[in-house]
């Protein structure tokens, strides 16, 4: 059984295993990583021997800590990716290169189409009707997008939306409240099997769907990181959010939001930003939390979703694969008969 995993802003661990009578033989670790003394990795290697094919992460983790020599150094990775490889051997995981991605780019969408169309391509990649999918948005129209466990009444100044012509709507991930308008955000989406996180805690799995992004960003100049849990950040504060489910077929919805300008004043009269959620970030309001792309790249928005395709491309490969008339009629159905609707809505007030 084969195992990798590329450590998020780290190195590539790789774990080949065999299994007998339902326990861990012949575990053989490699990588790109750095390992001080040579051996220790004989030493990671005898830990795992025997450990039971049911044993959770913390258990190998605990078992690779305690055989590691006192002055063992384990540089670009750790004990808990090791555990994390061997976990996706033994899930048999794939790799973002063992699939054929596609891109779907396409024109401006109203916000509720885009809460549908993201339930409906999970929906289909989950069942093997459409492959793993890439989908860059535009918005038609200025929206307040609610996570999946908002309060609309704490989060929205349902008032000053209506005033300034603001629509209001939720989406199927959890996470935070996100303001947008035409033009001033980079919005995707990545719809994929769930082999490609097999073996991750959902935590692992932001930072590994994402580390994509945060190298085509460093492509472009920018001093980044992944904040857990869900955060892109840079040295000026947030770029952007991440938010993820997984749908009923196994199939992982992850999507991204970073901001490319912001109408910080627009902003603060529509969301009513907490003070417990900001008490943490040293800042008074929600603007001055997020450090926008047109000021830290200079680049014109287009250019920037180009690079970030083209960085996808050249590192998974990507094929054209837009949305059909059938996933169109279903996610148009699916605006009507749930996200257009007060009982979704109002879910939670």
């Amino acid at each position: 059984m084969h195992g990798e995993l590329k450590v998020p802003g780290g190195k590539l661990v790789v774990v080949d295993l065999e299994v007998v009578d339902g326990r861990l033989s012949d575990v053989r670790l490699s990588g790109d990583f750095f390992l001080e003394p040579d051996e220790a990795l004989e030493a990671i290697n005898a830990s795992l021997v025997g450990a039971p094919v049911s044993a959770e992460p913390e258990e190998l983790v605990r078992r690779i800590r305690g055989g590691l020599p006192e002055d063992a150094r384990l540089v670009g990775f750790g004990p808990e990716s090791v555990a994390t490889a061997v976990r996706r051997a033994l899930s048999r995981a794939s790799g973002w290169g063992d699939h054929e991605w596609e891109l779907v780019r396409e024109g401006a969408r109203s916000p509720l189409m885009h809460m549908a169309l993201d339930e409906v391509l999970a929906e289909e990649v989950g069942a093997g009707r459409r492959g793993p999918t890439l989908r860059l948005w535009e918005w038609s129209s200025a929206a307040v997008i609610l996570g999946g466990f908002q309060s609309v009444r704490n989060e929205v100044d349902l008032d000053a939306a209506a005033r300034l012509g603001v629509e209001v709507v939720r989406r199927v991930t959890g996470g935070g409240a996100m303001f947008v308008e035409p033009g001033n955000t980079v919005t995707y989406s990545l719809y994929a099997p769930p082999s490609l996180v097999a073996g991750m805690s959902v935590a692992e799995s932001y930072p590994f769907l994402d580390d994509w992004v945060l190298g085509v960003l460093r492509d472009l100049g920018l001093d980044v990181w992944y904040q857990p849990l869900n955060d892109i950040a840079s040295g000026g504060g947030k770029i952007g959010g991440a938010a993820q489910k997984r749908m009923a077929s196994g199939a992982v919805l992850h999507h991204v939001t970073m901001s490319y300008s912001i109408d910080g004043a627009k902003l603060g009269e529509v969301l009513r930003v907490g003070r417990e959620k900001l008490s943490d970030k040293g800042v008074a309001s929600g603007a001055k939390r997020v450090d926008p792309l047109a000021r830290q790249t200079g680049l014109a928005r287009e250019v920037v979703i180009e690079r970030l395709i083209e960085g996808f491309r050249s590192r998974f490969g990507l094929v054209e694969g837009p949305v059909s008339a059938v996933e169109e009629a279903r996610a148009g159905a699916l605006v009507e008969s749930k996200f257009a609707t007060d009982a979704w809505l109002w879910r939670v007030r």
